[in-house]
């Protein structure tokens, strides 16, 4: 339910602007000053404030300016409530960061249609927030805690965000063990994979910066059914499992986008595993190469081409090393890919598309 303070040294009017609200099933606090205001928000984060301007102890100005330098506080909609109407008013209050402005005497209607269009607003540009944290950009993870901290007061996701240094070829978990955490990559890549009974790899999946991962055990509830590990030195922040899946249940924008995550790494397993069993080799790779090539598009690295072992290639393909390196050397003389210091080159997307063997 909907949290909304009330700042308002009138007691009638406070009374009943807090019944009407109450009566519109929000949650009320009410406080008879702005220095309580306060206190009573840093001890319950509402979800909006109405606040009149002309009070004793604390005016409205000094409310918002609190809230505005409070990091637990602020982005809270703020909406003045006063009797003043100079335009003078209006113009200060709007340019320290409030969101509206409610002259007394205001009617229901006027007071309920403010709060419930400055709510939505609020939301829209939350879920708008949340779609760039989505876009593949290291800044987006931080904006994306930010606003998901605003937004459901979970302190927590902010613990723990210093960036891990991890070395090339290291684990970052194995196959089998318990998933504790969300992770972030900020800086590298990570490369995720099953073994078989004779030790040969299967590539699962490549995760450069600005890509989650390890969030499928953790939506599923299960011990990790891959192995990650780094391809090259990286930085990896780390969100804890219990702020992972309470952020889940409280905020279905949240839940919705990693669904969406989810869905989109099902459907890229199944259409690998379509193409392994129904392709031609020199159909895989090409495939292999122009996803890979796309994914290099979106990165900020993307000159130095497809930077990726014949070994792991080959995992992706799921062929023999031996095999995949013939095939490139086919691609090369075809004029279709470049090779230099040991990265690949897309430079004929179109014609390798196009393949049909």
């Amino acid at each position: 339910m909907t949290t909304i303070l009330l700042i308002e040294d009138n007691p009638d009017i406070r009374e009943n602007t807090a019944e009407i609200l109450e009566l519109a099933n929000y949650t009320v606090i009410t406080a008879e000053n702005g220095k309580i205001g306060v206190e009573k928000a840093l001890e319950t984060r509402p979800d909006l404030v109405i606040c009149d301007i002309m009070m004793p102890v604390l005016d409205g100005y000094g409310v918002l300016h609190i809230f505005n330098r409070n990091p637990d506080l602020s982005g809270i909609p703020f909406i003045f409530l006063t009797a003043k109407t100079e335009r003078a008013d209006q113009r200060k209050g709007m340019e320290m960061g409030a969101d509206d402005y409610l002259t007394k005497p205001f009617s229901e209607i006027e007071l309920l249609n403010a709060i419930e269009g400055r709510l939505k607003r609020f939301e829209q540009r939350y879920a708008d927030a949340l779609r760039a944290a989505y876009e593949h950009s290291p800044e987006g993870l931080d904006q994306f805690l930010v606003d998901a901290r605003a937004v459901t007061g979970l302190d927590s996701l902010t613990v723990d965000r210093k960036p891990h240094q991890i070395k090339k070829k290291q684990f970052v978990y194995s196959e089998g063990d318990e998933p504790a955490r969300l992770f972030f990559l900020k800086k590298g890549r990570v490369k995720t994979y099953k073994t078989n009974a004779d030790g040969k790899e299967l590539i699962t999946g490549l995760y450069q910066a600005g890509d989650f991962f390890g969030y499928v055990s953790l939506l599923e509830q299960t011990d990790h059914t891959d192995t990650a590990v780094t391809l090259e030195d990286s930085e990896l922040i780390y969100i804890p499992k219990e702020t992972f899946m309470d952020l889940m249940i409280r905020d279905p924008e949240v839940a919705k986008r990693f669904v969406q995550l989810l869905a989109n790494r099902v459907s890229e397993r199944e259409q690998q595993l379509l193409g392994m069993a129904y392709n031609s080799l020199r159909r895989r790779v090409a495939d292999t190469l122009l996803s890979l090539h796309n994914r290099a598009q979106t990165s900020a690295g993307n000159a130095a081409g497809i930077q990726l072992s014949r070994d792991d290639l080959a995992s992706i393909v799921g062929t023999a090393t031996e095999s995949l390196i013939r095939t490139l050397s086919e691609f090369k003389q075809d004029g279709l890919i470049e090779i230099a210091d040991g990265n690949i080159r897309v430079k004929n997307p179109e014609r390798l598309r196009q393949m049909r063997v």
